[in-house]
This record gives C-alpha cells, structure tokens and sequence, in this order.
C-alpha cells in the first residue's frame, strides 16, 4: 500500500524499508524533530534515498550554460563537452569515452517553452507537477515577462556562489496550483523548519545583504505580480512570502551533478594494465589543473531542494551521516559515515571538512551566521571548557603558517642556486 502522502517516508524511493529503518521524533522546542536509528546501521549503508518535494537549478548556474535537466537537474551535457567548456579547451578529448553515462537521445523539450529535460519521463513528471502553470511558451526569452522580471530582480540581488532561488518558490506555487489536492500539498510544505519573525528578518540578510528590506519588497511585489493565486492569498501577503523566503532558505539542501564527476568516478573503478592507468590518472590531474585555471570552483550543475525525511536531520560537527547524489540527478542519499546504534540520532553536518576542524568559537560563529543556531553536540559541548581561538586568531595563525612554508620555499629555492 502506497505511503500517505503526507508521510515524513512517502518521497523515499522505499518508504516502507526506510520507516522500518528509522523515526522521526520530537527532541526539544530548540532543536525540533530529529532522525534516530531503529536498527542497527553500519558504516557506509545507505540509510535511504529520498526525492524532493521541489527542486530547481540555481538562476546563474542556469545563465552560464549548465545545462541540467529542468526537472530532475541530470548534467545534459557529455562529458566531454563539460570538460571542453570548463576547461577553455575546445579541442580536449576525453579517453574511454564509453563511460560517459550521458544519452542525448533520450533528451526532450517542452514543446511551448523549449526547455530541456533528460528524459520524456521527466518532462512529463514536470508537466504533471508544475510545468503548466510555469511554462512561459512563446514568451520564453521576453525580458518584460513577469516571471523573467522575478528572475532577473533575484539575480540582480544574490550573486554567486548561490545557495537558494527565487524559482524554487515560484515552483512551490506551481505544484499547489495544479494538485488535485491543494490541501495535502499545503500540509506537506508546513513539515518543515519555520523560524520567528526575527529570525526571518535574519536570514533575508544572510540572502540579499544589507538592503535586504528593500529587496524583499521588491521580489515580493515581482512574485505577486506573476504568480498570484485566490487560494495562496495568504502566501502573498508580505508576512507570508518573508516566511516562504525563509523556510527555503533554512531546508534548501544544495543540489550538485556532474557528467565529468561520474566519467572520473567510472575511470577509476575500471582496470587497466599499470602504465595507461597511470596515463590516465595524469590525463585527469591535468585536466582539474586546467579547469581550476580556467573555470575555478563552479564545476557542477547546481541547485537546491527541500527533502521532507532528510530536513529532520539536525547537525553534529562530529556527524555520523552524509547526504550525496550519486546517480546524478536530484536523488538524495543518506549514507552512515560510522556504525549506528538502535536509538542513536542520526546527524548530518553543516560545516564542511575545514570548517569543522577549526576551533569551537570559529564552528559558532558560522553556525550562528549561516543557520541561526548554537551548536550543543557532543564535541562542542566537550570544549565548552577549553581555551577557544577567536576567528581572527585562527586566520592570523594560518596567515603565519602559511608565510612561514613560503620562507622554507625561498630557503630551498636558495639552496638549489
């Protein structure tokens, strides 16, 4: 039987398997809901795969040419071609290039609107969801439209690198204009984290900048202006777009696929004698070099999207899970960084590798001005007593560090002469 769907599990690819696998419960009016183990896991299991409720590719990832499918953000392009634009190389090519997972042929378009999904499928599943009350037809590309003024207004104001969109909004409209059951939907968007009315105010800032204000007023007005829906009413007065605004920006979980990623991946699962693996493995670290130079960090297609059973995953700087997207596309993975017991809280976290490895004051302070908490986990709160390094200690001493390796470099320049 099908999960309701207002079921934390029913987006899960095995609703059944995982609710047998985990639960959700209510911790604390602080930390609200969490995930907790209800059998035992081991490193590495994949503790479920989840789809999004919505997702969407960012706006200037989109204007720079990563091409993603509309619906699901699968890399549209080959490898090679990725390899070729990031690189600035337009001759490169790519060795094996039978392991590039990329199949044009099966790529569709909107029949109105040209845009490009990977598969009929997903351009149906678009279609079905919320491509109707979206798609812009002929109008596509007419800058006076009211949704390429919302687009252009949100770009115009969050600027690369991007962690949220104005679209994945506009899409949470869409979904509930063409459901059957308004309601249903309506229920499973309340699921997630809401924030007071300060704590909304705070992250427009940590969005827009310092004129925030002023820019909210002015997507609110272009979001009015091209979406407005009788029986939204409420999410299109001013308190109730701050607080869509808000809880996008709080349970976006960032999105990345890449068709060079998987072609790397592929080159290293496949066996080859010593001397052309090592041929290989050289061709692809001169390949990043290039990239780096050329392109810098941006490599993947990007995007965010609200996961229902994924958002109750709170943080830990000592997580004993992670979330991937390994078929890329939107796809969540939680995998088990470390054996988890029957009762544990499983937790992701929110900092990267860097990050969590800096001092306690350093972890806060991100944490305080990214996610508007304070962290309580267990290694914070082992260090509570111990002397923190402030932010700008950390910077100064890395600052040192690092001056000190360019002298030994000088050193041994000097010695070599």
């Amino acid at each position: 039987m099908a999960a309701p769907l207002d079921d934390m599990f029913s987006f899960c690819v095995d609703p059944c398997k995982v609710s047998a696998c985990v639960d959700v419960r209510f911790i604390d009016n602080i930390k609200g809901k969490g995930l907790f183990a209800k059998q035992s896991i081991k490193k590495g299991d994949a503790i479920f795969l989840e789809r999004p409720l919505v997702s969407s590719q960012f706006l200037w990832n989109s204007q720079y040419k990563y091409r993603a499918c509309e619906y699901c953000l699968r890399a549209l392009e080959s490898a090679e071609e990725n390899a070729r634009r990031l690189s600035g190389i337009p001759g490169l090519s790519l060795p094996h290039p039978e392991l590039c997972r990329v199949r044009p042929e099966r790529h569709q378009a909107c029949p109105q609107c040209q845009v490009m999904y990977c598969s009929s499928e997903c351009r149906q599943a678009a279609a079905d969801q919320y491509h109707r009350a979206l798609c812009l037809g002929p109008s596509q590309e007419d800058p006076d439209h009211p949704i390429n003024k919302l687009k252009d207004a949100w770009r115009s104001m969050h600027y690369p690198p991007e962690t949220s969109s104005i679209m994945l909004i506009a899409r949470m409209v869409a979904i509930v204009k063409q459901a059957k059951d308004k309601a249903q939907w309506q229920k499973l968007f309340s699921h997630f984290c809401s924030r007071t009315g300060n704590e909304e105010e705070e992250i427009a800032h940590k969005l827009l900048g310092e004129k925030f204000r002023g820019q909210l007023a002015l997507l609110h007005s272009f979001f009015k202006g091209a979406l407005y829906d009788d029986y939204l009413s409420r999410w299109f007065t001013p308190e109730g777009f701050r607080s869509l605004f808000a809880l996008v920006g709080t349970n976006g979980q960032g999105i990345g696929t890449s068709s060079l990623s998987q072609w790397v991946h592929a080159c290293d699962a496949i066996q080859l004698p010593v001397q052309q693996k090592e041929q290989l493995d050289s061709f692809i670290d001169q390949m990043y070099k290039d990239i780096e130079k050329e392109t810098g960090d941006f490599l993947n297609c990007e995007g965010s999207g609200l996961f229902l059973l994924q958002s109750s995953c709170n943080h830990s700087c000592i997580p004993n899970a992670e979330a991937s997207f390994p078929d890329n596309n939107f796809l969540l993975q939680l995998s088990a960084l470390s054996d988890i017991n029957p009762g544990e809280e499983i937790c992701i976290s929110y900092l990267d590798c860097c990050q969590r490895d800096r001092s306690r004051h350093s972890r806060h302070k991100t944490l305080r001005e990214n996610y508007l908490f304070v962290c309580s986990c267990p290694k914070c709160v082992s260090q509570m007593g111990e002397l923190d390094m402030t932010s700008e200690e950390e910077e100064e001493e890395e600052g040192e560090a690092e001056g000190e390796m360019e002298g030994d470099e000088m050193e041994d320049e000097m010695t070599d002469v």
